[in-house]
């Protein structure tokens, strides 16, 4: 029986984990282990897994709904894509709901609301880049102090009792720090541009927060808020440390900043979620790309620390080490998740970064050194006036990519020679791209091309979703969507970047049907411990849209899956994976060890947020934010009869 008191809270702003052995990544008092869901990964590693073992392969297909808590009347609207994941501690369920990010607390067990805090942030809300209920908090123990810490739309940093959801008096101003304050703005700019959608990252008494700004595929200028990290103190909200991703003059890595990009450009901040690990005191950062996601004209040469993994000293924020995965970033290839901590059963001690591009980069995550060889390869070269181009780029050796790269004849579909003629013809406006990175060309190129198919897109390959570990076998899951980017630019009359993403010029699709062969998304599964890929699925069934298209009509088509990236989550068993942002109201549940349907589980609507587990009183809940299809958003928990 849990007694908390329901609370209604508010604040009005005026504004002019899993024990992985040896190594414990939970800080929070509980773990995954006890059976726990304490950090928006699971743990402070990211690994989204669970060694719960009641739900099994035996009994899946039995689940049934236990309780829904329906987000429809936490105003001022109902909010129709709900990409959060609660966290579960000690029987009680913390979340983000509502398009105004309002933080509710539920009863493990029966879904009743205890309470209610709600954020009123005004015009702050109104110029806000993210909106919504974002994608969760965080939870931090101290002794008998419980808190809550997560991030408005209005970017302010909120600590709140996790008993009662009263705002901590002792942290910042009535538990609210303003993070407008300390901003590095660009010149002539007075659209601030910062928000986040992610949680904060809590480890070792220090918040670390990064900044997301409006996707700048056509951005107003090439002046723009830069996205520097910060670490806060979890009792009192004071600012400890600034990391600056874009370096000052006499920075570390300024100089790869021609003809003073570093003062011109923004962005490269941290949109992602974060991890850490506690003993090393090492926070691990995950940065962007800088203005602009399509032309770095104004931003010649590599561009550190955009497109980086950043190792901190998380009480200093001093840099450990670093790795730049993209050098001058311009197919807007931001690193979008997470990285996953794991000791694995080889005894290596591993970060694995999931990217866009559908590679997995791995490291020694104490040193930074590549755990398999990363080759600096020769990349093509572009032909835009005024770019700068990079003459290598770096490429894993291992593991292979998990999703196609590229675009060639022999990737274009085929299902018969009438379709495979029309993807010819179609394609014939375009240039086709050879490498991953075959760089953006003009609208109106001289050759009479309108720009450059390129796979992945912009939104990957892998994403926000991130990926999943089984820390006892080794296994990555990953999820990615196979779905073609244009990579075509042209001049913003109403901005002052040179090129951007062009208006007018879409992808071909093929009597309704996608340009590329399937599966259209797809998981991959990994062993890390040698880097060899075990299986890969299909993340769905074939839609209707596809199974019943007249130009299909008599043919037996695989297994297509969808153009989304799956949530996922493991347990002990089980392998589970939903369908995602755009995808069906299905489940499904597979054999972790060969990627086998185990059985398909139907949801009140498609799964959005990714899913989580936890047990309460002896029972084991299956929980996921569920929304679209013109139904508001709710969380759903399934349990055994």
């Amino acid at each position: 029986m849990i007694a908390t008191k329901r609370i209604i809270s508010s604040f009005i702003l005026s504004v002019g984990a899993l024990i992985c052995a040896p190594a414990a990544f939970s800080q929070s008092g509980t773990s995954v282990d006890a059976g726990d869901w304490p950090d928006y990964g699971g743990n402070m590693g990211a690994q989204r897994y669970s060694p719960l073992d009641q739900i099994n392969a035996e009994n899946v297909a039995d689940l049934e709904i236990a309780w829904r808590f329906n987000t429809a009347s936490i105003g001022p609207s109902p909010e129709f894509n709900a990409t959060f994941t609660p966290l579960e501690v000690d029987g009680i369920m913390y979340t983000t709901v509502g398009a105004t990010r309002n933080v509710a607390a539920l009863d493990a067990s029966s879904g009743q609301l205890l309470w209610l805090w709600r954020p009123q942030e005004g015009e702050r809300f109104d110029k806000a880049p993210r909106k919504g209920s974002g994608r969760g908090l965080s939870f931090f123990r101290d002794g008998d102090k419980k808190r809550i810490l997560m991030i408005t739309p209005g970017f302010f940093l909120v600590s709140l009792d996790a008993d009662t959801g009263i705002p901590d008096p002792a942290f910042g101003e009535n538990g609210v720090v303003d993070m407008f304050a300390g901003l590095r703005l660009g010149d002539g700019r007075d659209d601030i541009d910062h928000g986040s959608s992610m949680p904060p990252f809590v480890m070792n008494g220090v918040a670390v927060v990064g900044p997301a700004h409006r996707v700048s595929m056509r951005p107003p200028s090439m002046f723009n808020v830069k996205g520097d990290v910060r670490g806060y103190d979890v009792h009192t909200g004071e600012m400890l440390w600034t990391f600056r991703v874009i370096p000052q003059r006499g920075d570390i890595g300024y100089e790869t900043w021609m003809a003073g990009g570093a003062e011109i450009s923004g962005n490269g901040g941290v949109w992602a979620p974060m991890s850490g690990d506690p003993e090393l005191n090492h926070v691990y950062l995950p940065t962007e790309s800088a203005t602009g996601d399509r032309f770095g004209g104004p931003r010649p040469g590599d561009n550190l620390f955009t497109n980086s993994v950043v190792a901190l000293d998380i009480t200093t924020g001093e840099r450990q080490w670093h790795y730049q995965l993209i050098h001058h970033d311009i197919w807007d290839w931001d690193n979008p998740s997470a990285a996953v901590l794991a000791d694995l059963p080889n005894g290596r001690k591993v970060l694995m970064q999931v990217t866009k591009q559908s590679w997995v980069y791995t490291f020694d995550r104490e040193t930074g050194e590549p755990i398999w060889p990363i080759e600096e390869l020769p990349v093509p070269a572009g032909d835009l006036p005024g770019e700068w181009y990079s003459p290598t780029q770096p490429h894993p050796t291992r593991p292979a990519p998990f999703d196609r790269q590229g675009v060639s004849e022999d990737d274009l579909i085929d299902f018969t020679p009438e379709l495979r003629g029309l993807a010819l013809e179609a394609v014939s406006r375009f240039r086709l791209s050879p490498s991953v990175y075959s760089p953006p060309s003009q609208a109106d190129a001289a050759d009479g091309t309108v720009g450059t198919l390129s796979l992945p897109d912009a939104i990957g390959g892998a994403n926000w979703e991130g990926s999943a570990l089984d820390p006892e076998t080794g296994i990555l899951y990953i999820p990615s969507r196979t779905n073609i980017a244009l990579l075509s630019v042209a001049k913003d009359e109403n901005s002052d970047v040179a090129f951007s993403q062009s208006y007018g010029v879409r992808v071909p699709r093929i009597q309704g049907l996608p340009l590329v062969k399937p599966p259209y998304g797809r998981v991959t599964a990994i062993d890390m411990n040698s880097g060899d890929h075990v299986f890969q699925v299909a993340n769905a069934d074939t839609p209707e849209r596809i199974a019943n298209n007249p130009a299909l009509e008599g043919l037996d088509i695989p297994r297509t899956g969808v153009a989304t990236r799956s949530g996922l989550l493991v347990t002990k068993t089980l392998l589970f994976i939903g369908e995602g942002v755009g995808g069906s109201p299905v489940l499904h549940v597979h054999d972790k060890q060969t990627g086998d349907i185990i059985a398909d589980i139907e949801l009140p609507n498609t799964q959005t947020g990714v899913p989580m587990t936890y047990e309460h009183d002896g029972v084991q809940y299956l929980v996921m934010a569920v929304s679209g299809n013109g139904q508001a958003a709710e969380i759903v928990a399934y349990t055994l009869p």
